[in-house]
């Protein structure tokens, strides 16, 4: 389910949505981090076992992320990673904390018609709580709209 958001901090636009689930830290700062178009921020469900914490790859030169379920270690790409994944060079995400474990949400930037415009994978620190944006990628082609099951 998809909820209007509203921040007190934070300007959001009048059609952001944001899913169950998502906390209200990464949400803030994924609305931020993104440019001033609608926003659909989905959080990051292992599609196996139903977890939320993560372990993430992630490719900032080309843009594309990895997650693996800190549960059951099953995989999945985000949003359209995997068409490029064979040709990057993807790390590990870290918290400058040293922690390597995440809540994961993707902001899904949205075009005047409704298409995906960028993607941008926001991570929430389990071990001290530190929000980041750790990539972001543009959509240059349509339809887009599947990739917003691809959290």
């Amino acid at each position: 389910m998809l909820v209007r958001v509203v921040w007190n901090d934070v300007p959001a636009h009048v059609d952001d949505q944001v899913g169950d689930g998502v906390s209200a830290e990464l949400a803030g700062f994924l609305r931020d981090a993104v440019d001033d178009r609608p926003v659909r921020i989905a959080p990051s469900v292992c599609g196996v076992c139903g977890g939320r914490l993560f372990f993430v790859l992630v490719d900032d030169v080309e843009g594309g992320a990895e997650r693996e379920c800190s549960g059951c270690g099953s995989r999945a790409f985000v949003a359209d990673s995997e068409e490029f994944w064979e040709d990057v060079d993807p790390g590990a995400a870290a918290c400058p904390c040293g922690g390597e474990e995440f809540e994961a949400a993707v902001a899904f930037s949205l075009a005047d018609d409704g298409s995906v415009r960028w993607v941008t994978v926001g991570l929430r620190c389990r071990r001290d709580g530190a929000v980041g944006a750790y990539v972001d990628w543009k959509i240059d082609y349509g339809p887009t709209d599947h990739l917003l099951s691809m959290a």
